[in-house]
């Protein structure tokens, strides 16, 4: 990018000036040495330059956070709103002091990349989808502890599996990888991930839940895992993959045909007398005459006009009219 800045007066006369002495061969050498803005840099340490604004992984935490909706589903009975905030740049030093001494930490490798990972899940909210999986509310839960039990451990595996799935899917646009579990701590200090002085790069996930206070989890790449595909990262140009839509179509007709509706068969419905239902005595019979065939329901609406039977020795209903609209 070229400047617009216009040089001054004095400036073009120093130009001037130098164009006019062009016979002296002297150089001067500006001392700088007492200057407080000049500090050493040695060319190739800078990392940060090498992956840009972090474009195509901003896209790729977005996609995520729309795809991980899903897996939070089954334990707090909602799907909850998941908001990304841009990457962050830290050493792995930097990145412990501002976290507690005890938290989830999922580490995996990918092996495309040939480096690693780590999944950080806040114990808070590792209790809030346990209480609610097992059938609680989504509320805080105000003990503090300093380990897992074996049932949140359990949940922690699910939910971990789940996003990772979902992280494999979402790079598919910029790349295909297949991330592996290998260990997991609850402590950062003793986390065998990267050394302390390591750069990282946090991308950190906001969760809303309703009647408590938003939940969060980091996923934290090595800054030399990134290095190899530091282009990509930079590019603004997505690829032409087309299945997200498709599979966005497929799971969402998925789910509709799942919906869980309520079948009945009404045979009929005999009227009696207040006098009647009165005097009402046991084995008292009601006469019931089904002329033209049985009601089929569905949520309180009648669909079909059907036939009793039986088929393979229970009672069945043959449809044999469908009642239009």
């Amino acid at each position: 990018m070229t400047s617009t800045r216009k040089l001054s007066t004095n400036e073009v006369n120093a130009l001037i000036d130098g164009l006019n002495n062009d016979g002296d061969t002297g150089s001067a050498i500006a001392d700088i040495s007492e200057s407080n803005d000049i500090r050493s840099f040695e060319f190739g340490s800078d990392d940060l330059s090498l992956l840009g604004d972090y474009y195509a992984l901003r896209m790729i935490n977005e996609r995520f956070s729309r795809l991980a909706r899903g897996i939070f589903l089954p334990m707090l009975r909602i799907q909850p709103r998941i908001s990304s905030f841009p990457p962050e740049v830290k050493t792995y030093d930097e990145y412990t002091a501002d976290v507690d001494n005890f938290l989830s930490m999922s580490m995996t490798r990918i092996e495309e990349l040939r480096g690693s990972m780590m999944m950080v899940l806040d114990p808070s909210f590792i209790s809030i989808l346990t209480n609610s999986y097992y059938g609680g509310k989504i509320s805080k839960i105000k003990n503090r502890k300093n380990e897992f039990t074996s049932t949140e451990e359990r949940v922690i595996e699910l939910v971990s599996d789940g996003l990772n799935s979902a992280l494999e899917e979402a790079w598919k646009d910029l790349m295909r990888i297949s991330i592996t579990p290998t260990s997991r701590e609850v402590n950062p200090q003793f986390a065998s991930f990267v050394d302390g002085n390591d750069l990282v790069i946090i991308c950190s996930f906001v969760v809303q839940l309703p009647n408590v206070e938003a939940a969060s989890f980091d996923i934290i790449y090595p800054l030399q895992t990134l290095k190899p595909i530091a282009s990509q990262l930079r590019s603004r140009v997505q690829t032409d993959l087309v299945d997200d839509d498709k599979s966005w179509k497929e799971r969402m007709e998925q789910a509709i045909m799942e919906i869980p509706l309520k079948l009945v068969a009404r045979l009929g419905e005999p009227k009696v007398s207040m006098r009647s239902l009165i005097t009402l005595k046991k084995d008292d019979t009601f006469p019931m005459q089904i002329n033209e065939g049985i009601d089929v329901m569905l949520e309180d609406n009648v669909m079909f006009i059907g036939e009793a039977g039986e088929l393979n020795g229970q009672a069945a209903i043959k449809m044999t009219q469908k009642i239009s609209e």
